[in-house]
């Protein structure tokens, strides 16, 4: 839920909300991100932006002019980069400037091989001394304000989340959001809520608790077990945004539950058009409709709506059911 004062501030940035969304790719877009930004969502992380594709690229391609596209209501905006290269980070982040964001965030999180098996996402965990130059160098040649997402480590036997976060600070990181998983890990065993607890003790600047939050319990308990300044919500917010309104799934009732998926839908085809806009919403209905006994059958049917009256006609008729 929004509030009146900060809760807390990035650099002189303030930030009114403590629950964020966090940037998924595939699901991080404009349309996502401004609907949970009104249902209590505090700022708005991009997909994450390999940053190969903005200096290699005179010209943007339209997904990628889309996925760097915002509103002004989602202010606070953040752009996240990945890559391996801090020269390479620097061009990037220098050019992407002037679509106006509010800050730059370096993905240090991701677990997915292509990306952690070039030494980008989780793989630069595995190499701090790079992670100090990137800092360094993006904070002394920004206007805006750098901040990391960031893992435990690459597996149990190199869990040096500690050292990464005060690398981050004393090479003038702003804040720090981690994930309590190793890149070994993936998104599978338990969260490690303690190690979150540690990076909030080891640094000043704000840090955002990550992993395993599916309800507003859960929120509650991970703010309690670490002290963190705001949680970051993921998958556990697909087909549920009311989490950030502090909103358990299953209180939400069956008329609001279609208002906001006509809602979701609506901004996907202004946003993608008409036919890209209801491909791309399919994966959310799945979880939208997660909760409901519907048979095989009967999600097929609406998933497979090829037009937009068609599937608001199905989600009547189905879920009268």
């Amino acid at each position: 839920m929004t509030r009146s004062d900060p809760v807390f501030y990035i650099n002189a940035i303030p930030i009114y909300g403590d629950l964020i969304l966090s940037p998924m790719a595939g699901y991080s877009d404009q349309p996502f991100r401004s609907l949970c930004r009104e249902l209590g969502s505090a700022m708005s992380y991009t997909e994450f932006i390999n940053a190969i594709e903005i200096v290699q690229n005179r010209r943007l391609s339209i997904r990628l002019e889309q996925r760097l596209a915002y509103l002004p209501e989602e202010r606070p905006v953040v752009f996240q980069l990945f890559d391996n290269d801090p020269d390479r980070l620097l061009q990037a982040a220098l050019k992407l400037q002037a679509y106006k964001p509010d800050i730059i965030d370096i993905n240090m999180g991701c677990s997915v091989r292509r990306v952690s098996g070039r030494g980008a996402g989780a793989g630069l965990m595995r190499t701090p001394l790079k992670i100090a130059r990137i800092f360094d160098t993006l904070n002394k040649s920004l206007e805006v304000p750098v901040t990391g997402k960031i893992r435990l480590g690459w597996d149990d036997e190199c869990l040096n989340y500690r050292l990464i976060a005060r690398i981050i600070e004393e090479n003038g990181g702003s804040l720090i959001a981690i994930h309590g998983r190793t890149k070994a890990q993936g998104y599978g065993g338990e969260a490690n809520w303690d190690a979150i607890a540690e990076v909030k003790d080891a640094v000043s600047i704000p840090v955002i608790g990550n992993g395993d939050v599916r309800t507003v319990e859960d929120i509650e308990r991970l703010e309690s077990h670490t002290r963190c300044d705001g949680v970051m919500i993921g998958r556990a917010a697909v087909g549920n945004p009311w989490i950030f309104s502090r909103i358990d799934r299953m209180q939400v009732p069956h008329v609001q539950v279609r208002s906001t998926m006509l809602d979701h839908l609506q901004r996907m085809l202004s946003f993608y058009g008409e036919e890209r806009g209801l491909v791309l919403f399919r994966k959310h209905i799945n979880r939208y409709l997660s909760p409901y006994p519907l048979t095989k059958e009967q999600r097929l049917k609406i998933l497979t709506a090829d037009h937009p009256h068609e599937f608001a006609d199905l989600l009547d008729t189905q879920l009268a059911r």
